[in-house]
């Protein structure tokens, strides 16, 4: 309970430095005139802009970091990631595929979409990682996943290299960011992302049974196809909502869930929770951090979260290595 307060008011705090900063200061006067409309300044004018981006960035956040913690224990893998398994890159094909050949152009189609994307990206990934001998080991989902996730990314460059006008408006959505966040926006991903948080929510207890071993979880009672196939659904209804809007962020599902599990322990019912928290502030500070050290330019979002992740996924992985042995 003291991490959940520690993290709730470290989240309050970082949702101000995030009016606050960027490629101009604002002062707590400001922010107040910004949200309440009371001036026309550019001061004012700047925090009506940032208000929706950390609201954004902050439910992203959650979202992803919710995801990589169910992945990781519906397939007692360690490494998994929506972005290394390949679901945001399935969800990025899938939008990019609808807007290049269906015209899609609303919010609402690009969640939809990005849902069925994300859906069929985690299945292909774990049936390719089941195919031989061992069945789906945390070694093959991984790499099935970022061999996947590499051929979604060439095939989103293919389909966008010769439509110019689709990769002026997407090439930046690539990369992963928060810089479009509106209100409408905000209300039109929300209910899905609530609804997605839910059923892994839901799904705490089973997953903790999960974690026991599909053997010793089946004579305990649970439906072990059953849970994991729910919280999965759960777990992609998050990756594809929060790619639609953000584009494909990646390593906050898997550096979120690793660190909360230090300090909150392996029980779901407490990880979910704080890893949201956990995925709300990480998301926001590496936006801040984007806008700050490149004013009056800003560094996308997803530039900042992989050169966080990269090193800690190696060391994971050497980590896992080093137990094989």
């Amino acid at each position: 309970m003291l991490w959940v307060v520690l993290f709730l008011v470290a989240l309050a705090v970082v949702a101000v430095l995030s009016v606050t900063f960027g490629a101009r200061d604002v002062a707590p006067a400001d922010i107040w005139a910004g949200l309440t409309g009371s001036t026309d300044t550019a001061s004012a004018a700047a925090v009506g802009k940032r208000v929706p981006r950390t609201i954004l960035a902050m439910i992203v956040g959650a979202a992803l970091a919710v995801a990589g913690a169910v992945l990781q224990g519906a397939t007692r893998n360690p490494l998994a990631d929506p972005q290394i398994l390949g679901i945001n890159g399935g969800a990025s094909l899938a939008i990019v595929s609808g807007i290049a050949f269906f015209g899609l152009s609303s919010a609402s189609d690009y969640i939809w979409i990005g849902m069925i994307g994300a859906a069929g990206a985690a299945v292909f990934v774990y049936a390719i990682g089941s195919l031989g001998r061992g069945g789906a080991t945390p070694l093959r989902l991984a790499l099935a996943g970022a061999v996947t996730a590499v051929a979604f990314s060439s095939l989103v460059s293919a389909i966008l290299l010769p439509r110019i006008n689709v990769m002026n408006v997407f090439r930046f959505w690539q990369i992963g960011g928060v810089g479009g966040a509106t209100p409408e926006t905000i209300v039109q991903v929300l209910p899905f992302l609530l609804v997605g948080l839910v059923i892994c929510l839901a799904s705490a207890s089973a997953l903790n049974t999960l974690a026991l071993g599909d053997e010793l979880a089946a004579g305990l009672g649970a439906r072990v196809r059953t849970a994991r196939l729910f919280a999965s659904a759960g777990a992609v209804i998050l990756c594809g909502a929060a790619t639609a809007v953000a584009g494909p962020i990646g390593f906050i599902g898997l550096v979120v869930p690793h660190i909360c599990r230090l300090l909150v322990g392996v029980d779901h019912r407490w990880l979910l929770p704080v890893s949201a928290a956990g995925g709300a502030i990480l998301l926001t500070v590496s936006d801040i951090v984007g806008r700050v050290i490149a004013r009056p330019e800003e560094i996308e979002v997803g530039i900042v979260t992989a050169l966080i992740g990269a090193p800690f996924f190696i060391a994971l992985v050497r980590r896992q290595k080093m137990r094989a042995l």
